[in-house]
């Protein structure tokens, strides 16, 4: 089986290659952007199937087969949450809801196999998926926390959230007052809980609250460093890949 990965995120990417390879099937290629992969299937047939991310660093992956007839069975990998799913399931073999879980991506690829040879050149309508992505149904985002000090549980809004960060595989909620709680939601949770006109993944460690960004200072590798009210750590960084998408999101 040919198999190719199209994800912006390479840790993501490298995991899902992982989580195939302990299930015997090798993606030997992954890309990484609308650009990269169109040049791709420029010079390389066609694989068998694709796992594919919808949002990519520099645009929809849609693009991708608004420029090129792809002759693949596709398996979607998302973050968007289940408002969305419902129109990538009518649109392709399966979907897979990040972070990806084994059992899943088993049951996606037993779903392909089951369909072959008729899983080939899927036909995909991407107009009802583009309608939600671009006018979501109205959905209700988290307005509070509820964190434990000693014994006792406090609450925390959202307004009070300078931003979220990883470290030693907890996950914390840094506060406008300068302190630090420790939470029960990964980051990848996170995404999906919080308002995300308020709230950015700028890393695979930080999700920040615009309000409370001080300062953005050009940083090594075409990267920005991030300076907030309140948390002074130095690693504040916007990944490489995602500093587009930050300035579109900034405005």
């Amino acid at each position: 089986m040919n198999v190719i990965i199209i994800e912006d995120e390479k840790p993501s990417a490298r995991r899902l290659k992982r989580m195939l390879s302990a299930v015997n099937i090798e993606a030997e290629t992954m890309l990484h952007s609308v650009e990269e992969a169109l040049q791709w299937f420029e010079t390389n047939p066609h694989p068998d199937l694709i796992f594919l991310d919808i949002q990519l660093s520099d645009g929809l992956s849609f693009e991708i087969f608004e420029e090129i007839d792809i002759q693949s069975a596709v398996i979607f990998t998302t973050a968007y949450d289940e408002y969305a799913l419902q129109a990538f399931k009518l649109n392709s073999i399966d979907y897979l809801l990040k972070p990806i879980d084994p059992e899943e991506l088993e049951k996606a690829i037993d779903k392909y196999t089951s369909r072959l040879p008729s899983s080939k050149a899927v036909t995909i309508d991407f107009n009802d998926i583009k309608k939600l992505l671009v006018n979501p149904i109205e959905r209700q985002y988290k307005k509070r926390f509820s964190v434990k000090v000693g014994q006792h549980l406090k609450l925390i809004s959202v307004e009070e959230i300078e931003c979220f960060y990883s470290e030693n595989k907890g996950t914390y909620l840094h506060t406008t007052s300068g302190r630090d709680y420790l939470i029960d939601l990964t980051l990848d949770q996170l995404e999906q809980e919080v308002e995300p006109n308020n709230f950015y993944r700028i890393s695979r460690k930080y999700i920040i609250n615009i309000k409370s960004i001080k300062d953005m200072v050009s940083y090594t590798n075409s990267r920005l460093q991030i300076k907030l009210n309140n948390h002074n750590a130095s690693d504040i960084i916007v990944a490489r890949e995602r500093v587009k998408p930050f300035k579109q999101w900034l405005e």
